[in-house]
């Protein structure tokens, strides 16, 4: 049984379908949200870089960052064979240093919450705020959790690329809710047009944040940014929707203080 860390061509294949949604998000959140031309764009825990390559094809400045070799690695292989440049960086989420600011950034599908604690939380932030530009906008995507008791879904996916079948059972095996942790295990079974199988399961902990938990974190770095809108995982950016319980598909715009707007 394999880490799917170790195969990132399916955790690219994954994710594939939501990319062009996403990137087509981001360019109407940079028009509407930021008060200053985008141009150099940052992707924290990138990843495969499915996000990264695709803003490097828009023509961004794109410069993303992971703590995996293997990810790193097949990033730059697709840079290279599509042609492409983007920059490459291995690197801790909570401690960034760049020598030109970003215009904007953006970390979706809950790798925010790979930070455990909610003093790597808050240093995250900060160290997010010290990297974009004035006016630069943050795009921040999480699941949240009720604020009553709640019971976790099994989710299941099923898809085809290139003549490999990719199923995927995403489950959450244990919670404490007292620590603010789940396990989340994931379940990959690859089976290519050669017919041979990959198997790979990989568990790991994500912080928990209800709506309430959450908006007390972005409180904490106020100084640093705002919350100019909120919307769900649905991507549609004529359908901002309020950060109240019910918004549970989070993505959030924050934007760094002292923009003109």
């Amino acid at each position: 049984m394999a880490n799917w860390y170790d195969y990132p061509q399916y955790f690219d294949m994954l994710f594939r379908e939501e990319t062009p949604v996403e990137v087509a998000f981001f360019e109407e959140a940079f028009q509407r949200f930021a008060g200053r031309k985008v141009r150099r764009v940052f992707e924290p825990g990138c990843g495969s870089g499915r996000l990264v390559v695709a803003m490097a094809a828009k023509g961004y400045d794109a410069t993303g960052l992971d703590l995996s070799d293997a990810m790193l690695n097949y990033m730059r292989r697709k840079l290279k064979r599509r042609k492409l440049q983007a920059t490459c960086v291995k690197g801790d989420m909570t401690h960034l240093e760049f020598e030109k600011p970003f215009d904007a950034a953006f970390c979706t599908y809950n790798t925010f919450r790979h930070l455990l604690t909610e003093k790597d939380a808050v240093a995250h932030l900060r160290s997010m705020a010290d990297s974009i530009a004035t006016g630069g906008i943050y795009i921040l995507g999480m699941h949240l959790v009720p604020e009553e008791d709640y019971e976790a879904v099994v989710e299941r996916f099923k898809m085809s690329q290139a003549g490999t079948t990719l199923t995927t059972t995403i489950s959450v095996p244990h919670t404490d809710e007292k620590k603010r942790l789940e396990t989340l295990r994931v379940k990959l079974k690859a089976v290519k047009s050669s017919g041979e199988i990959v198997r790979i399961q990989s568990e790991f902990p994500l912080r928990l944040y209800t709506p309430t938990q959450l908006k007390r974190l972005f409180k904490k770095v106020s100084d640093q940014f705002e919350l100019v809108a909120s919307f769900d995982f649905a991507y549609d950016i004529d359908d901002p929707l309020p950060f109240d319980k019910e918004l549970l598909e989070g993505l959030f715009v924050l934007r760094k203080l002292g923009a003109e707007t």
